[in-house]
């Protein structure tokens, strides 16, 4: 695949889902054993989304990236450099890589914006994976592809300086205190996001949930080698909040932290609608590598 701005489907790509011996695109292992930023569940897909995957798998979705069935962790010896981008993508341009894509609608949007560039949506539930199939197939999309993989597991694998942006939208907030380790922006992803990014790259993440602002912040802001690139000042509480106490943070110290605007390059989908809708505040953040 060439780096072209042509919107016609895409020709099978190495790594990419094979086709079985009866000629079907074959699935993936779908769930491991490890469970750390979420939660296995095997949701049924529906004609459309099964439609979807057996006809625009073997086209996106990377195979023979997982360690072995039923595993969502990469293999051990997968390096993802600029090697395995220039035969995977077909190219050199730069890689921006998603973390929890959900149903694609961003990552989506952004390949058909940016031809240019080179996209990889890190996503573990099928329905989501099949929905960003779907996109990717009915738009012709040639500079995108996904990968079922645990994302901080796979972010190990990435050679150092391959990715320009690292997106992290809405992650899974885990609201109860005692999940709070569970979140998946934790000081060993930010390593990891670290030296897979290129100098000047940056890690833009966005929550609609106050307690995760802070959560961000805390993991973030005091780390020598990334810099908080935002200019806006928002109130947070300085202590943190669960499920059953969320009302007492208005009642709490807060203080001044530096967020982002809102990126532009992320479209309005209907999660984020959702969040707005309750009366929720979107916070973005912009860290910078130095």
């Amino acid at each position: 695949m060439t780096a072209e701005n042509s919107t016609a489907a895409p020709t099978t790509a190495p790594d990419a889902t094979t086709a079985s011996a009866t000629g079907e695109p074959t699935r993936p292992p779908l769930y491991g054993r490890k469970v750390l930023s979420f939660v296995r569940r095997s949701p049924r897909l529906d004609d459309r989304l099964q439609r979807a995957w057996d006809t625009y798998a073997h086209d996106y979705l990377l195979s023979g990236i997982n360690a072995g069935e039923g595993s969502l962790d990469p293999r051990a010896d997968l390096t993802l450099d600029t090697a395995y981008v220039q035969r995977v993508w077909g190219n050199a341009n730069p890689l921006v890589i998603e973390i929890g894509s959900g149903q694609g609608e961003n990552v989506a949007a952004a390949a058909e914006a940016h031809p240019e560039l080179n996209f990889l949506a890190l996503e573990v539930y099928d329905p989501g994976v099949a929905h960003t199939l779907l996109l990717a197939g009915k738009r012709g999309l040639r500079n995108l592809r996904i990968a079922q993989v645990n994302a901080p597991e796979l972010m190990k694998a990435v050679a150092p300086g391959v990715v320009s942006e690292v997106w992290t939208f809405f992650p899974d907030p885990w609201p109860k205190m005692k999940h709070h380790k569970r979140r998946i922006v934790q000081p060993e992803l930010a390593a990891d996001v670290r030296r897979a990014l290129a100098d000047g790259g940056v890690w833009r993440i966005a929550t609609d949930i106050e307690d995760y602002a802070l959560h961000v912040h805390e993991v973030m802001d005091g780390r020598d080698d990334f810099a908080n690139a935002g200019a806006l000042t928002v109130s947070l509480p300085t202590e943190h909040v669960g499920k059953g106490n969320a009302a007492d943070a208005a009642g709490l110290p807060h203080a001044d932290f530096a967020e982002s605007e809102r990126f532009e390059g992320r479209v309005l989908t209907n999660f984020e609608k959702k969040g707005l809708a309750a009366g929720r505040v979107i916070h973005d953040f912009t860290y910078r590598t130095r």
